[in-house]
């Protein structure tokens, strides 16, 4: 074998593994500060009309979380919608959601510290105390 054959599959080597690298080892929701625990999700079974996704989930320490990142993890469909109502940990929370506008039990509505939302567009914000 020449020097160049073996220069070339050592840099080939490298590069396939540094793609192996960036493919299995992306970041994801548990990386994400905050402690998000999932409480509940609804999804409507319409796949004629707009696919809504509503999400329950509690935050550990508001202060540092990252919802805005959390949000952008959760699932969307082009021309449907993504919410998700986040919530303090062992503090009051619904453990269901629906669709509409009224995504659970209105008494709750005080318990609920910050929503994130995906429309149709593609377009996210996130409210602190949007109840």
């Amino acid at each position: 074998m020449s020097r160049t054959n073996v220069i070339l599959g050592i840099g080939v080597l490298f590069l396939v593994g540094w793609m192996l690298k960036g493919t299995f080892f992306q970041p994801g929701i548990d990386d994400l500060k905050g402690e998000f625990k999932e409480v509940t999700r609804y999804r409507n079974e319409n796949n004629t009309g707009p696919v809504q996704y509503v999400f329950i989930v509690t935050v550990k320490d508001e202060a540092t979380a990252e919802m805005e990142k959390y949000g952008n993890f959760m699932p969307h469909h082009k021309g449907g919608s993504t919410k998700v109502y986040y919530f303090k940990q062992g503090g009051p929370v619904p453990n269901k959601a629906m669709p509409g506008d009224v995504n659970f039990d209105p008494s709750f509505n005080q318990a609920c510290i910050a929503l994130y939302e995906k429309s149709a567009m593609g377009n996210t914000s996130l409210v602190n105390n949007p109840l």
